[in-house]
């Protein structure tokens, strides 16, 4: 992927990504604010981890899923957990491997020079796929998921390359269609946080499937 290519990605969207990253910059704030700040903490620092990085590219609507099923009870209080967020929220450990793995993957790739047959994008591809794995595995190993190792290396895989079908596949249609601006630009990272939701669709049924076989979830 050649960040400095022509694209054809219009001007209008520029102060729209920027007004959403501010949003999610916000969002992830906020809920961290509340884990942290206000005592709702979890069992594990994997699982708050993945509710603040949730907010980095679903704005929003990461908050709502929040205080709809991810938020801890008080020290002495009791907290009902809407089903229907609980069970959107399981792929969410997915979403923060990639969104992790793009802020330091694409820097990285950038930096580098790294390209294979002239485009940085494959390596690009790698780089966050592999990095998005190991996260993933830390987290299973980390949350309390009672995995062992090649349970949750094996989880691991499964659910990135499941990930990887929404979202390389929305990184490969941008890039061949000139769609892709500059990293440097924020309707780059706008178009990567769009990637991570699709990657959450496609990653969705290999996540639900892992979950209610490991007894794995994000929430508690």
């Amino acid at each position: 992927m050649n960040m400095n290519m022509t694209n054809k990605v219009p001007d209008w969207l520029t102060p729209i990504a920027w007004a959403f990253i501010a949003l999610a910059v916000l969002s992830a704030a906020l809920i961290a604010i509340d884990i942290y700040g206000r005592g709702r903490r979890h069992r594990t620092v994997a699982t708050e981890v993945v509710w603040v990085c949730s907010g980095l590219y679903l704005g929003p609507a990461a908050l709502w899923l929040y205080f709809k099923s991810g938020r801890a009870p008080a020290r002495t209080g009791h907290v009902n957990r809407d089903s229907a967020a609980s069970a959107a929220s399981v792929s969410l450990p997915g979403g923060a491997a990639s969104a992790v793995a793009h802020l330091v993957g694409v820097p990285l790739v950038l930096a580098s020079g790294l390209t294979i047959a002239g485009i940085d994008l494959w390596v690009m591809l790698l780089v966050i796929g592999a990095l998005a794995i190991v996260l993933l595995f830390t987290f299973e190993r980390t949350a309390a998921t009672g995995l062992s190792v090649g349970a949750a290396a094996g989880a691991a895989v499964l659910t990135v390359l499941a990930f990887d079908i929404g979202m390389a596949g929305w990184m490969l249609l941008l890039h061949f269609n000139e769609y892709m601006p500059p990293a440097s630009e924020g309707s780059f990272w706008f178009l990567m946080q769009i990637g991570i939701v699709l990657g959450l669709a496609t990653g969705y049924p290999v996540a639900a499937a892992l979950a209610r076989r490991n007894g794995a979830i994000v929430t508690d």
